[in-house]
């Protein structure tokens, strides 16, 4: 299995960080992301990447952080970008519920990026909470077709169109203890789905309310199986095509 989305540099992990990667080699996931939120946290997960061969990297501004983004942002990510281990442009995304950064500042740093994605031809990884109609129609207008919206926690109908432009959609642990979740895992091809995380955030069941790492994604493909009623074999096997597909490095 793959997960495609932790934060593997937060100090929950990070002073554990070979237990936490033993541990994911024992619950079979052979792959990781390491997910940068900001320049600082992109540098970070670039550096775990370049030490362990089997976690890769992405690079990014969060929307939490947009209203903090220098002026040479977009150069500073373009220039990381040329590690071979950087797989995407991310997390980048809108949040309308925190809106810790004004919208004035979340949707232009945004669209630039999904336009810097579309320039590298790189996928993005975007985080959407209530701000599905803006990140549908930022990622319609940026002509940006290859992607993954993480964490999904949106409608059946978001679904369906985002997976119309291309898109992924990802779940987490939530899917374990968020039963509206599981109308959009059954309606959904599974050929659109992949599998993450969000380590440390959002353990599953029955690791709720602890910290979250890697190894707790098999719960995510546990609950799929069961949603679907197919095989966790079937669920590694497709949700790790996909991630393959998307994230092209990580087939290498």
């Amino acid at each position: 299995m793959i997960d495609t989305h932790c934060h593997l540099y937060d100090k929950k992990l990070f002073h554990k960080l070979e237990q936490i990667i033993d541990n994911a080699h024992d619950a079979n996931i052979k792959k990781m992301i390491c997910i940068g939120d900001k320049l600082e946290t992109s540098d970070k997960s670039i550096k775990i990447a370049e030490k362990y061969k089997n976690i890769y990297a992405s690079v990014g501004i969060h929307p939490h952080e947009s209203k903090l983004a220098p002026e040479n942002y977009l150069s500073e990510i373009e220039q990381k970008v040329n590690n071979n281990k950087v797989v995407a442009i991310g997390e980048i995304g809108l949040d309308y519920y925190y809106n810790f950064s004004d919208k004035k500042y979340q949707k232009p740093v945004f669209m630039e990026q999904l336009k810097l994605a579309k320039k590298l031809n790189l996928p993005a990884i975007v985080h959407c909470r209530n701000a599905e109609k803006d990140v549908y129609d930022t990622i319609f207008k940026s002509k940006h077709r290859t992607g993954v919206i993480h964490c999904f926690s949106g409608t059946l109908e978001f679904a369906k169109k985002i997976i119309a432009l291309g898109y992924y959609i990802s779940f987490t642990g939530m899917i374990t203890f968020v039963k509206e979740l599981e109308n959009v895992i059954k309606e959904i091809s599974l050929d659109n789905i992949m599998i993450e995380t969000d380590a440390p955030y959002l353990a599953p069941i029955p690791y709720r309310g602890k910290i979250n790492q890697p190894a707790y994604v098999k719960q995510v493909a546990e609950k799929i199986s069961d949603i679907k009623n197919i095989s966790i074999e079937e669920v590694d096997r497709i949700t790790t095509k996909n991630a393959e597909s998307l994230f092209k490095k990580l087939a290498n």
